[in-house]
């Protein structure tokens, strides 16, 4: 089930992105989500349980939500005309406080529960660990990985557009960028 989730996710996001590629770099950011709530649950000796588990699958609502973030601005930068290195400086430094933002107000709602403090907290506190943990390294280290990602999957994308015929993204041509993005609706909305 876990599997299928991240498959349907994929799948998801390239419908919506209209490319393989980008649905790669949103989803770099799931293992940094995985991996610090594991670590937390280790340093809080915690066990693996269904509601970390539960945790988890959060989690990775939350990391995907912030690549989502960074990579759709990117996508929208470049199409107003920023070369890809000024979008995604830009994407980090105007989509960082929206991202810690909803970081401090889900680990805010989340001590309570990860220091014991209400009712069933034996089964409680190892999700909120694991989503503490979690926050913790995806958010800070998804701000500096997904952009260094973004740059590889572009340039392997571009590199595949040049020399398999593309079929890979939605951009058709590298060279081709509009200077500013048009500002009247197209209607199909």
């Amino acid at each position: 089930a876990f599997i299928s989730g991240i498959l349907l996710m994929y799948a998801v996001l390239t419908l919506l992105f209209k490319s393989f590629a980008y649905p790669i770099t949103i989803m770099a950011a799931l293992p940094l989500a995985i991996g610090g709530a594991f670590i937390a649950l280790a340093v809080a000796d915690k066990n693996f349980s269904m509601s970390a588990l539960i945790g988890v699958l959060m989690l990775m609502g939350i990391a995907a939500k912030n690549s989502i973030l960074l990579v759709d601005y990117v996508i929208i930068a470049e199409k107003e005309g920023m070369t890809r290195h000024e979008a995604i400086m830009d994407a980090a430094h105007k989509r960082a406080r929206p991202i810690l933002m909803t970081t401090f107000a889900m680990g805010a709602g989340m001590v309570p529960i990860a220091i014991g403090v209400g009712a069933d907290v034996e089964f409680r506190s190892p999700m909120a660990v694991a989503v503490l943990g979690g926050l913790i390294s995806s958010t800070f280290l998804s701000l500096l990985y997904i952009p260094a990602i973004f740059t590889i999957v572009d340039d392997i994308a571009g590199w595949i557009r040049r020399h398999l015929g593309g079929g890979f993204t939605a951009r058709k041509n590298e060279g081709e960028r509009p200077a500013t993005a048009p500002t009247e609706p197209d209607g199909r909305w």
